[in-house]
Order: C-alpha cells, then sequence, then structure tokens
C-alpha cells in the first residue's frame, strides 16, 4: 500500500464517543485511517473486502495523565508493615539516586511499552528528575528529559513532559522551608527563572511530544516561586499546552500550608494567581476542603485522580463527587503499582462509593471521558484526540470480549462493561496515530518488553 494511502477497519463493536449518557456500542462500525488521522467513520455496514475484521470492542486510544516513569522500579518492593507515604519516599529516593541518562531510557522505554500494551496511546510525564548526583548538570541540561522522549518514541505513544519545578525540600510550620538535599539536589535548578530557562532550552526530537509545565507542589515552591511561575507563564507568546501540580495527596501538606501560610494549598494557589492564570491540573486532590471544592470549581481548574497510586499510598478518598460534572476529569497510574487505566477509571468510582455509602457517583461514560477527550486535551494538551470520528488522531484500542472477564457482556450497557469488569490484560491490539504498536497483545518495537523490564528494574538494584 502506498504511504498516505487510506486503509480501512471493520470494527464488530466501537465506542465511537463516550459523548453525556452514552453507554451502547455501535455494530458493525467501518473506520478509515490515512496519514495517522481517521477520515471516515461509517456505522452499521458490511465488512468490505479490502478490510481489516477487529472483533470485539473498538474503543478510543487511552490517555495517561499523571506518570512518574522510575516509580515503576518500585512495585512489588515497598509493601513495608506500617510503613507511610513518607516512608516509601524515602525508598524511592533511592531509586532516584541510581538513575542516569542511559538507564532511564532503558526504564521508561520498557515502563512505555507496558503502557502501550495496556491500550495508552499517550502519557503525560511529570518529570523532575532533571540533574546528575549533587544537582550537577549533564552537558545537556535537559539529557533525562531527552531520555524521556526517545522511551515514549520507541514504545510508539505521545508524551506529554511536564518538566516540573522543584526548589524545596519541605514545608515547616512555621513558614522555613527545607533545602534540597541528598537525592532531591537532583530535582532543583536555583530558581523559577533558572528552571524556565533550562526549560526553554529544550526543544525534544519527534512529533510524538510536547513540553508542558508543572509545579510540583506547595512543599517544593513558595508562594514567591508560585508568582514568579504565574509571571513566566504569562510572559510566554504561547502558553505550555499543559501545567499540573501535585495538590493536597497527604494530610500533612495540608496542616503545613495552613500553620505556615493560613490557607489551604489550593486557597494558596488561588490567592497567587495561579488557578486563574494557568487553569491547571491538580493531581490527586485528595484532601479539599468545601472552600477548596468552590475554588477548584470556580476557576474550572482540572482533576487528575489516581486511584492505584492513592490507596497504596494510604493517601484517602477525595471528595471527587463534590467537584461536580463541571470539573473535568482525567486519570494517572501515578507511581504504576499497576499499569490499568481500566483500573484507574473503576477504582475513581469505587473509591467514591466507599466515601460516600452510595453507588453510581461518577458515571461510566464520564470515566471514559477522562480516559479519552478529556485526557488527551483538557490533560495533556493533545486536541483533536480520544474519539472515533473523522478528524480524530486515529487512536484505536481493540478490546477482546471473548475473555474470561468481558464474557456475556452486553453491547447496549459497553461502557459499563469497560469501566467495571475489563482490564489491561483484555487489550489485544492498539495503534496510535495511525501506526500499529501492539498486534495480539504483543509490541512490535519492543517485542519483549518484560525482559527489558525486569533488566532496568534489577540493574538499578544491583
Amino acid at each position: 500500500m502506498t504511504p498516505g494511502a487510506p486503509r480501512r477497519y471493520h470494527c464488530a463493536w466501537a465506542l465511537p464517543a463516550a459523548d453525556p449518557g452514552t453507554a451502547a456500542a455501535t455494530a458493525d462500525v467501518l473506520i478509515e485511517v490515512a496519514d495517522g488521522r481517521i477520515t471516515a467513520v461509517e456505522p452499521g455496514v458490511r465488512a468490505p473486502a479490502d478490510a481489516e475484521r477487529l472483533p470485539g470492542l473498538t474503543v478510543a486510544g487511552l490517555a495517561n495523565a499523571h506518570s512518574h516513569a522510575f516509580h515503576r522500579a518500585l512495585r512489588g518492593r515497598t509493601g513495608e508493615h506500617g510503613g507511610s507515604f513518607w516512608t516509601w519516599r524515602e525508598q524511592m529516593y533511592r531509586v532516584a539516586a541510581r538513575l542516569d541518562p542511559d538507564s532511564y531510557h532503558r526504564l521508561a522505554r520498557a515502563v512505555y511499552a507496558e503502557m502501550a500494551l495496556a491500550g495508552i496511546t499517550c502519557v503525560g510525564e511529570f518529570h523532575y528528575l532533571h540533574h546528575g548526583p549533587g544537582g550537577r548538570p549533564y552537558g545537556d541540561p535537559n539529557a533525562m528529559s531527552a531520555a524521556l522522549v526517545a522511551a515514549a518514541a520507541d514504545a510508539g505513544i505521545r508524551i506529554t513532559l511536564l518538566d516540573t519545578c522543584y526548589l524545596h525540600g519541605g514545608l515547616r510550620a512555621d513558614g522555613a522551608r527545607s533545602p534540597l538535599e541528598g537525592p532531591q539536589l537532583r530535582f532543583g535548578d536555583g530558581s523559577p527563572d533558572a528552571w524556565a530557562e533550562r526549560l526553554a532550552a529544550f526543544r525534544p526530537h519527534g512529533r510524538h511530544a510536547r513540553v508542558g509545565a508543572a509545579l510540583h507542589s506547595v512543599r517544593a515552591v513558595s508562594p514567591a516561586d508560585i508568582d514568579d511561575f504565574v509571571r513566566l507563564h504569562g510572559e510566554l507568546g504561547r502558553p505550555w499546552p499543559a501545567v499540573h501540580i501535585h495538590l493536597s495527596e497527604q494530610p500533612a501538606e495540608n496542616e503545613a500550608c495552613l500553620a505556615a501560610h493560613g490557607r489551604t494549598p489550593a486557597q494558596l494557589l488561588a490567592d497567587t494567581g495561579f488557578l486563574d492564570a494557568c487553569r491547571p491540573t491538580l493531581v490527586h486532590a485528595t484532601h479539599l476542603t468545601p472552600g477548596d471544592v468552590k475554588l477548584i470549581r470556580q476557576t474550572r481548574s482540572r482533576v487528575c485522580l489516581c486511584p492505584t497510586t492513592e490507596r497504596d499510598l494510604a493517601d484517602g478518598l477525595p471528595p471527587t463527587g463534590d467537584l461536580g460534572p463541571g470539573v473535568p476529569l482525567v486519570l494517572g497510574s501515578d507511581g504504576h503499582s499497576v499499569i490499568d487505566m481500566f483500573e484507574e477509571a473503576r477504582g475513581a468510582e469505587m473509591h467514591e462509593r466507599l466515601r460516600t455509602g452510595r453507588r453510581g457517583g461518577v458515571a461510566p461514560d464520564r470515566l471514559l471521558r477522562s480516559l479519552h477527550e478529556s485526557g488527551h486535551g483538557d490533560g495533556l494538551g493533545w486536541d483533536g484526540a480520544g474519539r472515533i470520528e473523522a478528524g480524530s488522531r486515529a487512536d484505536l484500542v481493540n478490546i477482546d470480549l471473548g475473555g474470561i472477564r468481558l464474557a456475556g457482556s452486553d453491547p447496549a450497557r459497553a461502557a459499563d462493561a469497560v469501566v467495571f469488569a475489563a482490564t489491561a490484560a483484555d487489550v489485544r491490539h492498539v495503534m496510535a496515530d495511525g501506526r500499529w504498536i501492539v498486534r495480539d497483545r504483543a509490541h512490535l518495537a519492543v517485542p519483549d518488553a518484560a525482559a527489558e523490564l525486569d533488566h532496568a528494574i534489577k540493574e538499578l538494584f544491583a
């Protein structure tokens, strides 16, 4: 077939878009793809002779809006008895201390391949491991960023690199901030302007990559630093396509912020103008007050939930239902205790059930939108993705309906089946930007992703 020539795929069942109230799959959907885009979608037609048949259910590609790729090395190694978020963090720092650009590329390449196998076609990498040991910049100050962008290219997925400003080691009740020390020295650039100067010099290779920005948390930046970030955002002729921050993940963060500033983290971000100016994605947002919820709703900020990590780290249950339908939700796998975006979607609703004692707080179609167009567009700045419709990026995830988990599912309740029953193991084929990256549950460019991941992790602990 000549380059640019259209290819056609006949889906036994498809969920073309997770529109409000939409739960049913459509039968016999013919999808035409050319130059990385969907050029036509025709439902209710017989399969033409030249079309590849896709059995099962086909949905749009999944967005993973919050990732720390190097945290994957900790899976199965941090189940300490009596531990906490803070003891886990010390173990995470020890892994961070061991990475360099080459080892990080090897690890991230395998992690992103694992994501592709789970149906993820775009990732938001919350990146703060910038420099060498002791905080010494590499010859290329963005060598670690380049390693992540190259890893995503190898895995065939898009990446929004959320380059993170991380300047202080912690927040004390008296308002003072601890200096960066030990492995944390690798995270810092000294000032917001120095951070922005390094970021401005990064020009990622490939059309699969975009560069966004992040503040790590109110623990890692001061109010003056936030003011500078807002100023830098306003000075850009073309603002960052996505801005993120960790918010109120742990009660200790709220307590320290209240003691130091007399305000919650969300109130601090609002008072500095960060929420209005940047319309950020607020990651976790676990311990929000009613006033925080009101601020988030007023500024139409986004919230990124990472349920598998939030329960792994005993963070707590976020007030998801209180946010209301006007706050876009996106989802991330964060620390990668598992990489399964269906489980993240399921967890968002299950956590809300545990918090409220009621079922149905977050509808399945809204959860799918968080993985589809909200995740790609609102969360990561990739508009024109997350829907099966003409003009959208050709990201397709084919789900096997013949396995034990989805046996007996009703196409009229396909959204329910995907959210409440499917797992990453049910993903059969994955296309990103019109190119197959996973076929028959095997990654085409990283054929032995498990072995690569095993080697990369064991290398770090050798």
